[in-house]
């Protein structure tokens, strides 16, 4: 264990369903052996049926039930992160014919992250920079640097290239256009989204955060194109190819729906060996791993 990080965090939705509306939530903190569940209570009020549950192969826990009338669903959790940390120089990109091939799926285009439109300008931008964490690195700041962080600027169905185009965005938006990229150079990346701990309150109430994974070496390494927080403070709930697999909220019926409330904060005992995120340039990793199908 390289350090260990402990999260609070609840989740607060609101809904009223005029007739019976179907719901399925990603308000789960995902479980594995770098993200460790000390706490968790989740509370349905309202007219609810049965609650299904599903976790997927990346670990993204799943709850599915129908409801009608008013509606709160509070999830409340505190995690244990176990960050593992590697030396910069020892994290390769691997070709595609040696990864495993349940990597496909985050080597190919998808909803929000159109890399085969963007092949062209990866190439040109990121081509002559030496593969491995350094060329990923330069892609997160490129990203960084090119975007302009602004809430209200793109649309629920704005994708990499529509980012690429127009500069502005929130963290979806960057994450969608890092991930297009590093997917045009043929590293595998994929996308999580969670909850943040540590970003500027100017910014605006606490909120939902996505970020990135790239795969290097033999596991997923974590990048926030927004470096609105440190990689540390950084919560997973859900894990897929773009924003379409791990929608906090996917309802089906007529509903009306508030904002969500969210509150996250961070727990220090250095005597437990728990201590608070901070900032770093050194490669971290939350994923389950190592990966061990890789072809030689």
């Amino acid at each position: 264990m390289d350090a260990m990080i402990r999260l609070e965090c609840l989740i607060q939705l609101r809904y009223d369903a005029q007739s019976s509306g179907t719901f399925i939530l990603n308000v789960e903190p995902a479980a594995s052996t770098h993200q460790r569940i000390v706490a968790e209570d989740l509370r349905l009020d309202g007219d609810t049926g049965p609650v299904e549950r599903h976790v997927t192969s990346e670990g993204t826990r799943l709850i599915r039930f129908d409801a009608t009338g008013p509606l709160t669903i509070t999830s409340r959790f505190t995690v244990d992160i176990d960050h593992q940390t590697r030396p910069a120089h020892e994290l390769h990109e691997i070709a595609p014919q040696h990864l495993p091939l349940e990597m496909l799926p985050y080597l190919l285009p998808s909803r929000y992250a159109e890399s085969d439109k963007l092949m062209q300008h990866a190439k040109q931008s990121f081509g002559a920079i030496a593969p491995g964490y350094g060329r990923v690195s330069a892609i997160a700041d490129w990203v960084r640097e090119t975007v302009a962080f602004r809430v209200g600027t793109s649309r629920w169905d704005t994708s990499a290239a529509d980012t690429l185009s127009q500069r502005q965005g929130v963290c979806r938006d960057f994450a969608h256009l890092m991930i297009a990229v590093c997917r045009a150079l043929n590293m595998p990346a994929r996308f999580v989204t969670g909850v943040d701990y540590g970003a500027d309150p100017a910014l605006g109430p606490v909120d939902f955060h996505a970020y990135v994974e790239v795969f290097l070496g033999d596991r997923w390494f974590v990048f926030d194109p927004t470096g609105i927080s440190p990689t540390t403070g950084l919560l997973r709930l859900g894990t897929g190819r773009d924003a379409s697999d791990v929608a906090f909220a996917t309802i089906f019926g007529d509903v009306t729906c508030w904002a969500p409330y969210l509150e996250i904060a961070a727990v220090e005992a250095p005597d437990q060996g728990i201590f608070l995120p901070e900032r770093t340039r050194d490669p971290v990793s939350t994923a389950d791993g190592p990966i061990s199908k890789m072809r030689h």
